[in-house]
């Protein structure tokens, strides 16, 4: 090598003795690489000019964590939201902050869950996930935490499982919130109330059901609920559902959407005239804004996408017992940021 040439990794893998994975997994700060062995590719990359004095000290610190994101894959606005706000997170973070991934599994699959949580504990430290309440996610999840991966779900959890926190909302907070607001704005005393959902695999959506329900019977006993049907967090699926809940049930004076996909259901409601059902969802997005501005949505319950992930950030750097619920934040046409 001249004095001309930059140096290479091939460089600091011959002259160490390592291969030049090690080095690139020394130079990216990932895991797998002992101790010893990463402080001498360190010294040799300062040393042949690699890295500068200052920066192979700041190399020499503490690793940072490998951290990926796992989310559901498909339509609902509020997860690919989510997931633009991850990819917006990785592209400012610094040297020091952890190495960060995020993947999309198809929505709803409990096995390919299951396979990307066993899948990324090779690489990962810690992960962050959107959890199916299946056995086989509840299976690969305790797996992967035996073998030291830190996890944390995020937005809809595992329930009481051993040493996985969670990060979200209350949810059945959120759900008898929804029941007050529906009972207290339904332009009548009487009729039909309707619950649609992403799919009850899903805690936080069997949480914000059961919530839900608990308080209609308890301050709104006179509106009749209609079970709960799953739209798979799909517009074109909510939008079927609400045209035939409208024809199921002609005194419809509430709809709360569970999940996401919101767009579906003020369609149908703008289509028949029926405006005046008092209509609740979750996630502030370019369609539920755009909902609440034309009237066809009433609220919206969010919860701020990068408030979120640094949340789980946090949790997965600093593992605590039992993180402390999110903060709702409620949307109404007068008060949208």
């Amino acid at each position: 090598m001249t004095d001309s040439t930059k140096p290479q990794l091939s460089d600091i893998a011959a002259r160490a003795g390592v291969s030049l994975a090690t080095v690139d997994r020394v130079i990216n700060r990932r895991k797998g690489v002992k101790e010893r062995t990463r402080g001498r590719v360190l010294e040799i990359a300062r040393e042949i000019g690699f890295l500068s004095t200052e920066d192979a000290e700041r190399y020499g610190t503490e690793r940072p964590l490998n951290m990926v994101m796992l989310l559901p894959a498909g339509s609902n606005p509020y997860l690919r939201l989510l997931g633009e706000r991850v990819k917006a997170r990785i592209g400012r973070s610094g040297i020091n902050d952890p190495f960060l991934r995020c993947f999309f599994i198809e929505s709803f699959d409990a096995t390919a869950l299951a396979e990307a949580l066993r899948k990324n504990a090779a690489w990962a430290d810690a992960i962050a996930f959107f959890a199916i309440e299946h056995p086989e996610v509840r299976e690969a999840a305790l797996e992967v935490a035996a073998g030291g991966t830190r996890l944390v779900t995020i937005v809809s959890d595992l329930g009481t499982l051993p040493d996985v926190a969670h990060v979200g909302l209350d949810n059945r907070a959120v759900g008898r919130t929804a029941g007050l607001l529906i009972g207290r704005l339904a332009h009548s005393d009487t009729g039909a109330v309707a619950l649609v959902a992403g799919s009850r695999h899903y805690r936080a959506h069997s949480e914000r059901e059961a919530g839900f329900l608990s308080i209609q019977e308890e301050m709104f006993p006179h509106l009749r609920v209609i079970g709960m049907r799953e739209g798979h967090d799909d517009a074109g699926e909510n939008y079927r559902h609400t045209l035939a809940l409208l024809d199921q049930a002609p005194d419809l004076v509430g709809i709360y959407n569970v999940g996401g996909s919101s767009s579906g259901i003020s369609r149908a409601l703008r289509e028949r005239d029926r405006t005046t059902v008092t209509f609740i969802g979750h996630g502030l997005t370019p369609d539920t804004r755009r909902a609440l501005l034309e009237g066809s949505m009433d609220a919206v319950f969010d919860q701020d996408p990068d408030l979120l992930i640094e949340a789980a950030i946090r949790a997965l750097s600093q593992p605590e017992p039992r993180p402390r619920p999110l903060r709702l934040e409620i949307y109404f046409r007068e008060n949208l940021p």
